[in-house]
């Protein structure tokens, strides 16, 4: 669907001072306008305005049949005939051509250059005369590169740009004819070269390939010379036998097709690539890779087949990558870099354009009202001619190339308008006689002649149309000049003064405005993508809209490239009817530009002026603009008297105090902030600062920066402070290592140090189960702290938030700490109270449940195991793995008092027998050799013997007994154990 906006996309308008009627034209570069008629051609500067002065005249070999100019290598390639025969010629340093009968060079091309001419080709306009086998049909320079590419029956040539270097100071551009591209089947009528992409047109098919380089795939590049007469290869939809009934009473009619990509190679056209290069030139090997393949069918509805099914305009438009256009080029290889391509054909009563880089698709079908001549396509826009009319239609070209740059294009920042929506036709504006259209620049060029007899170029057979047979393209020569023509420079307007036509339907039609600011979005997105006309108008472009869809605006601002402050110089302050107004389009700039975390802030008088401008407009958004970095010089008693204004009842009272504590704090009126911050429970103030996580935490140039709010809160408040950013976490305002990095710059710590307010946090993290923290992780950083601090005995910078009893209480991962711990402990004085709440919470996270006991195990080599701490800590982890035989020796080494008590917790169940397997033969075995800890062996003997008595049978109880015990000793237990069956 096509709408239809009367906007005027076109300015100025002057006339080409020709003296022959034009018969081919093209323009191109910074200012270049070419006019060919007769055997002469006229060279143009187009000033910025569409001023145009003559600059050169110079006579061709022949009358002008193709026009064609490359802005690499600022030169002019012509297809001209004389005496019923074509030649391809190359205009080169045209610009030194100071008078009509100035000298010309003419070479060959290929021909080398000596160097005593040098300076005359320096000041001398040169022509490259490039011979060919066949007649040259159609041409097409590539505007990156500058390679030309020529149309001839059934195969294309490729000649590709260089230099030839004459001195330091100089070079001359020459051509080398490197590929031929061999296409059975195929007349070209129309070509277009970009990049490596070929578009070939015939009268009612266009096939679009890429050529390839690639070393490996030599064998696809014919290297030595081949006829050209190759054998017809059919088309699937035509066997032998249907062309064997064609004669003059048949005509032959394919079906339309469409095929994309690789199946485009079953459209029965043949490809084949013969490379030209000379021997000692870097040969670049090519293949070839097929993307698009469209047929029509002629409208065989009359009788009489007229030209209405003949394609025409076929043109690959490039977009490259923003920012990466270069400058000027000279003799360098520079290459502009390639976000997207397009490919543009039509008939005359629809035209289609497809994008064919990285995926095929077609993107927009044009329905023109009128049976169209001519058309040219433009990032911004698509003009076409018909006989008396220019019309203007919008494109999606940027909208899909910005895609291809930014995947993410569609978020309400950017907010780039869908591919899919409808076209536009801008504006149809009558020209009498329309013949012929060109563009470069801004800057449309138009051939109009008052005779409205139409003189068509091709002329063929209703036979020859409707099959693909025809080998030669018939160009008729034109009638004698006649008087009634006129050559004219129309000049497209700046994007910016477009968008000003949203204002038109502002009121009465909100869906049209929002469509045109759409359009006017994708303008000025393309203009943007043009680095060399972007920088004129960027400073101008931002747009207000007050509707529901106030947040499109938002792209508009950010593309102006203006600072908050500019835009708030251009708001208009005065009242209107006694009460100020402002659009809702501003205010949600304003407000999304304030959440940015922007690095700029706003005067003292700005940032009242946007304090008014929330209370009238938004006023539940006042708290939130309060608390962002850019209002950082509002003055608080300003700040404070429009908050003692809000109504609360519709919105957050609590976030209303918060705010008013923050201010009191900068006016240091602590009397007022502790006032405030008693107004409301902890548990509401923690809801108040999860609302906005800017009373505590902001982002100035990428990094953390805790607020004074959060400062206060750390000497005064701990735990408010904890659990609010353990609040911020939970709600995902925050992230693990941002709210890490807060405690460390809060604290004033460095990377490696960790202050107790972290340690505080990360407790808090596991008590409240949060499920995106991983777990692991936690324990691992909870431990090393703990395990840090112990070794070093090292005590926290400020006092713990929890205990370990508390911790062990009201989390399940922190478990229970087996009593023979307490024993362990007990063994020896450990008087520093943070030091035993330290150890404590280490031995309960390794009793708990969740820790992964393994992971731990390497970084427990600073907690020494000739301390009392360090080997509980070891034991209680070697438990853990169910190492209880080394745990044992350890203990029977260093406390045996406590061997016992862990005996009685741990070996249990399965592990029951090394009670008799491990620690009845290990006590024996300590008794004999004595000692001071005899004692201490012998009453751990004995509990032991007393534990195996009960779980053993008699004749196993004496197995397990020493061979040199004494019997007296040992006898209580044997007898227990004998009568043990009997009691029972």
């Amino acid at each position: 669907m096509v709408q239809l906006y009367n906007l005027h996309p076109f300015g100025s308008q002057e006339v080409v001072p020709c003296k022959l009627e034009p018969e081919r034209f093209c323009g191109g570069g910074r200012d270049a306008l070419f006019v060919a008629a007769g055997c002469k051609v006229e060279a143009f500067a187009v000033a910025g305005q569409g001023l145009c002065q003559p600059r050169c005249a110079f006579s061709t070999l022949g009358r002008v049949l193709r026009l064609a100019y490359s802005e690499a290598g600022d030169y002019l390639v012509a297809i001209e005939e004389k005496n019923k025969a074509t030649f391809l010629r190359a205009y080169v340093n045209w610009r030194s051509k100071r008078t009509e009968n100035s000298r010309v060079c003419i070479r060959m091309v290929g021909h080398d250059v000596e160097a005593p001419f040098s300076e005359t080709f320096r000041d001398q306009m040169s022509i490259v005369e490039m011979p060919l086998s066949e007649a040259p049909l159609c041409i097409s320079c590539c505007p990156v590169k500058g390679d030309l590419l020529v149309g001839c029956t059934n195969k294309l040539v490729l000649f590709s740009l260089k230099y030839q270097i004459i001195n330091e100071e100089f070079s001359i551009l020459d051509f080398e004819r490197s590929l031929i591209i061999h296409i059975d089947n195929i007349t070209p009528v129309e070509i277009s070269f970009c990049i490596g992409y070929v578009a070939v047109m015939s009268d009612l098919e266009v096939l679009i390939l890429k050529l390839e380089s690639d070393p490996k795939n030599r064998e696809s590049v014919n290297h030595h010379p081949r006829k050209t007469s190759n054998p017809l290869k059919l088309s699937e939809d035509i066997s032998n036998e249907t062309l064997q009934l064609e004669s003059d009473d048949f005509v032959i009619c394919q079906k339309p097709m469409e095929l994309l990509g690789e199946k485009s190679k079953q459209s029965g056209i043949a490809v084949t690539l013969e490379s030209t290069g000379l021997a000692d030139e870097k040969i670049k090997y090519f293949h070839v890779q097929h993307l698009l393949y469209r047929r029509f069918a002629p409208d065989i509805s009359s009788c009489v087949l007229s030209d209405d099914i003949k394609l025409h305009s076929l043109q690959l438009l490039p977009i490259y990558q923003t920012g990466s256009l270069t400058s000027e080029r000279k003799h360098s290889s520079q290459e502009k870099e390639l976000l997207s391509l397009f490919c543009f054909f039509s008939l005359p009563h629809v035209g289609y354009l497809y994008m064919v880089v990285k995926s095929v698709e077609l993107m927009s079908v044009y329905q023109y009202p009128e049976k169209s001549q001519q058309a040219v396509l433009t990032p911004q826009f698509l003009h076409v001619i018909t006989s008396n009319n220019l019309q203007c239609y919008t494109v999606r070209c940027s909208a899909a190339a910005a895609r291809e740059e930014d995947p993410y294009v569609d978020t309400t920042l950017k907010a780039c308008p869908p591919v899919s929506m409808d076209v536009c036709a801008l504006r149809i504006q009558l020209f009498i006689g329309l013949k012929a259209i060109c563009h470069f620049k801004n800057h449309i060029i138009l051939l109009t002649k008052a005779d409205p007899e139409t003189i068509p170029e091709r002329r063929e057979s209703p036979k020859r149309l409707l099959s693909r047979k025809g080998t030669s393209v018939n160009l008729k020569t034109p009638p004698v000049a006649e008087a009634g023509w006129n050559l004219y420079i129309v000049n497209t307007i700046s994007p910016v003064q477009l968008l000003d036509y949203s204002n038109t339907y502002k009121t009465a039609k909100t869906q049209s405005c929002i469509h045109l600011l759409s359009e006017a979005h994708l303008l000025v997105r393309a203009a943007l993508m043009d680095g060399q006309s972007a920088g004129t108008w960027r400073k101008n472009c931002y747009s207000r809209l007050d509707t529901q869809y106030s947040h499109l605006t938002l792209p508009y601002y950010k593309m102006s490239g203006l600072s908050m402050a500019e835009v708030l110089a251009r708001v208009d302050w005065a009242l209107e009817d006694g009460a100020q107004k402002y659009e809702r389009g501003l205010i949600f700039y304003i407000n999304h530009s304030l959440y940015e975390n922007l690095d700029e802030e706003l005067s003292e008088e700005l940032a009242a002026k946007v304090v008014q401008m929330f209370y009238v407009a938004e006023p539940k958004q006042l708290p939130h603009i309060l608390c962002s970095p850019s209002m950082k010089n509002i003055d608080p008693l300003t700040a404070i008297s429009y908050l003692r204004k809000l109504d609360t009842s519709g919105f957050s009272s609590v976030l209303v105090t918060l705010t008013k504590a923050a201010m009191a704090l900068k006016m240091r009126d602590l009397d007022m902030h502790r006032n405030e911050m008693k107004s409301h429970s902890e548990m509401k103030l923690v809801c108040g600062f999860i609302l906005e996580p800017r009373l505590l935490i902001q982002q100035r140039k990428g990094q953390i920066v805790p607020t004074e709010f959060a400062v206060q809160l750390k000497e005064t408040q701990p735990g408010l402070l904890v659990a609010s950013v353990l609040g911020l976490q939970k709600n995902n305002k925050i992230g693990i290592e941002e709210a890490d990095s807060f405690f460390k710059v809060l604290c004033g710590k460095d990377e490696d140090t960790i202050p107790q307010l972290l340690v505080d946090f990360w407790e808090a993290q596991l008590v409240a189960c949060l499920p995106d923290v991983v777990l692991q992780e936690l324990f691992f950083k909870l431990t090393s702290q703990y395990i840090w601090r112990l070794s070093k005995r090292q005590p926290p910078d400020t006092t713990p938030l929890r205990t370990s009893e508390d911790l062990i209480n009201t989390c399940s991962h922190y478990g229970l700490i087996s009593p023979w711990v307490n024993v362990l402990i007990s063994s020896e004085s450990l008087a520093d109270k943070n030091y035993m709440e330290d150890l404590s919470k280490l031995q309960s996270l390794i009793c708990g449940p969740s820790f992964d006991i393994a992971s731990i195990i390497p970084f427990l080599e600073p907690l020494s195991e000739d301390t009392v701490a360090g080997l509980s800590v070891h034991v209680l982890c070697h438990t853990r793995l169910e190492e209880y035989e080394w745990c044992i020796d350890r203990l029977l080494e260093r406390c045996p008092e406590a061997v016992i008590p862990y005996a009685n917790h741990e070996l249990k169940e399965e592990n029951r027998t090394l009670w008799w397997k491990k620690l009845l033969p290990e006590l024996c075995q300590r008794i004999k050799c004595g000692g001071e800890k005899y004692q201490l062996y012998l009453s751990s003997l004995k509990e032991t013997l007393s534990v195996v008595a009960v779980e053993l049978q008699l004749r196993d109880f004496l197995n397990v007994l020493p061979e040199d015990g004494t019997a007296a000793f040992f006898l209580p237990y044997l007898l227990y154990c004998s009568r043990k069956k009997s009691l029972t």
